[in-house]
């Protein structure tokens, strides 16, 4: 398979084409991703909650995230890695040189914040330094507290166009990608025509160019009651890989997410 650059994902935003992602941490599992056809793989620190048993990803440590971003980039992946910035490491100028430069050596290509407007600036020493960046917004797991719970964004007309104009200014700043978690379709779609570059979405409905799952949602083995915008792609496959597969195909062809799996409101 060729390998996924993100000229590959803006090729897509750019023929309205679409591509999927999933988390991985190990090389096993990028390695199962990358040949069922998966564009990108996310070192997430969802890591935090689904191996080590925490109840957030604040304490996810940047070694963390790049001893597991080293894992997946020793299986040579296709997909385009992309590792996250962990609660606090970019606070300031030095910490977000710090982080990237450790991400980025230990495999990653693109690193991915949190935040709203807030970010144009970091976007912009990221990128005058070769940093690649993605940027996440709506239902930021990093201001969980500050949320008060794990909650969709956007709801109301206010938040709403604090959203849609946070990632026209991170657009036009010049992040690579735009990542949207729990917000609701109409707001989407709002996004989608005030950028240019590719839209990551999860709980964000189907506008967007591509969308991720935490791996161990897909596979149906994260304990408790699913999130909303989860599909458990095991239940109908014979192996974790035709699981991937079967999840890219669905992303791909559009049946992914469906409605029951979105925000309307």
């Amino acid at each position: 398979m060729a390998q996924i650059t993100l000229n590959t994902l803006k090729k897509h935003r750019a023929e309205n084409t679409k591509f999927s992602m999933v988390t991985a941490y190990d090389a096993c599992f990028a390695n199962l991703a990358s040949e069922a056809g998966v564009d990108t793989i996310l070192v997430g620190d969802s890591l935090g909650m689904v191996l080590q048993g925490h109840q957030s990803t604040l304490p996810v440590t940047v070694a963390d995230i790049a001893y597991h971003t080293q894992c997946v980039a020793a299986a040579s992946p296709h997909c385009l890695i992309v590792a996250d910035i962990p609660f606090m490491a970019s606070a300031t100028t030095q910490d977000a040189v710090d982080t990237a430069r450790e991400l980025m050596q230990a495999g990653a290509h693109v690193v991915k914040v949190e935040g709203g407007s807030n970010l144009v600036d970091l976007v912009k020493l990221y990128r005058d330094q070769g940093v690649a960046t993605c940027c996440h917004l709506g239902l930021t797991p990093q201001f969980v507290n500050q949320f008060g719970g794990y909650r969709v964004q956007g709801r109301t007309d206010e938040t709403a166009k604090r959203l849609i104009d946070a990632a026209a200014a991170l657009d036009a700043a010049g992040t690579d990608i735009i990542l949207l978690e729990c917000v609701p379709n109409h707001v989407t779609d709002a996004i989608m025509k005030v950028t240019t570059v590719p839209v990551i979405g999860i709980g964000a409905g189907p506008s967007p160019t591509g969308q991720v799952l935490v791996m161990h949602d897909l596979l149906g083995i994260t304990p408790g009651k699913p999130a909303r915008f989860v599909k458990n792609f095991m239940h109908s496959s014979n192996s974790i890989q035709d699981a991937f597969r079967a999840y890219d195909q669905a992303v791909k062809d559009g049946s992914f997410p469906a409605p029951e799996h979105c925000f309307e409101e």
